[in-house]
């Protein structure tokens, strides 16, 4: 029995992709948390699709693939906190526009090429297909992002409730917003072999929204936030492997059935202090 349940530590290909989902873990589950509060989950969105015309950039050209993929993802940030500053248009909007147009880009750009190479990984990830060279990489990423985040979130959490405020409190606002935007381009990129372009969104939205259904404080909030994402990452990789599915998918739906008992239990905890509340009146 205890042989079985250790089956898929004993596959170097299975033992990778353990690592690669507890260096992402912390990163993106601390970003998520910034991204809920601002209401920038479709920038996540976004970004992580419009990185596919770098992507085939540097494909083209033979420079590695994450190069093109920040590239790609920075352009996609600047470009959309520029148009949202500067123009009456909503942000969700700007997001829609910029997003279709640098996707649609990619996809003409891939249509064209000719070449026996598959860029299917990118799009839906390869997380048993992890080595050495992903690993460093996201391993630097992930070291960077979270140092930020840790050292600046006081400041980044002012800026996400009340911009004003934080203005008027003397901080230097632009760089907190196109900062947190290199942030997020720089998660995506650490994040790309693992979970693809596609369900990269999961892991930058779900574990914030999980947490700030669950807890009440901003600090709770990251530390939850943390243990979720890892528990769902490592939980989805581990049973993937008995239920012969593709980790990445699994990771997601794991994610999904924790945000709907997060959201069920914060509805029963609104209904008791109501009926709490009612009953003391």
């Amino acid at each position: 029995m205890m042989d079985s349940l250790l089956l898929p530590f004993q596959f170097p290909f299975m033992q990778n992709a353990f690592l690669i989902c507890a260096i992402v873990a912390v990163p993106t589950a601390l970003l998520s948390c910034f991204l809920v509060l601002k209401g920038w989950a479709l920038m996540g969105d976004a970004i992580s699709h419009a990185t596919l015309p770098g992507i085939v950039l540097a494909y083209i050209f033979g420079i590695p693939l994450i190069v093109g993929a920040f590239g790609a993802g920075m352009v996609t940030a600047l470009m959309t906190g520029f148009l949202s500053d500067n123009s009456r248009v909503k942000q969700d909007t700007v997001m829609g526009v910029v997003f279709s147009g640098m996707f649609g880009a990619g996809i003409v750009l891939y249509s064209s090429i000719t070449s026996d190479a598959h860029l299917d990984h990118i799009l839906f990830g390869n997380m048993l297909g992890v080595g050495t060279d992903d690993l460093w990489t996201a391993g630097l990423i992930s070291l960077v992002v979270s140092a930020a985040l840790l050292l600046k979130w006081r400041d980044l959490l002012l800026h996400a409730f009340d911009p004003a405020q934080a203005r008027a409190s003397g901080l230097w606002v632009g760089m907190l917003h196109y900062g947190l935007l290199t942030l997020l381009s720089l998660t995506i990129v650490a994040t790309l072999t693992a979970t693809g372009l596609i369900l990269a969104v999961g892991l930058l939205i779900s574990p914030g929204a999980i947490a700030f259904l669950t807890v009440r404080r901003f600090g709770a909030m990251l530390v939850l936030s943390v243990v979720v994402c890892l528990g769902a990452m490592l939980g989805g990789t581990y049973a993937s492997f008995f239920l012969d599915s593709a980790p990445a998918p699994t990771i997601i739906l794991i994610f999904t059935v924790l945000f709907v008992l997060a959201f069920g239990w914060r509805m029963y905890q609104t209904r008791r202090a109501s009926m709490l509340l009612q009953g003391q009146g």
